[in-house]
């Protein structure tokens, strides 16, 4: 499994993400490749990457639905 976090430079979710996320990986005992990036809005637009942070997982955004691409 691969997951992808991209956030925008000022996204201040990144610690609680995080801590989140490590916690629910071990009670499900899985070890995906993680990947936490900082991406700008024209390259989230190019991506179409909808939000901050914004989940990938293994080449899909896990929250797809109703927004424009980009981040602010």
């Amino acid at each position: 499994m691969k997951i992808d976090i991209y956030l925008s430079e000022i996204c201040g979710s990144y610690h609680e993400l995080r801590a989140n996320l490590d916690r629910a990986l071990a009670e499900l005992d899985i070890k995906p490749d993680v990947t936490y990036r900082t991406i700008y809005y024209d390259e989230a637009v190019s991506r179409n990457i909808l939000g901050s942070p914004s989940i990938w997982i293994n080449g899909r955004d896990s929250f797809e639905g109703g927004s424009s691409p980009g981040i602010t």
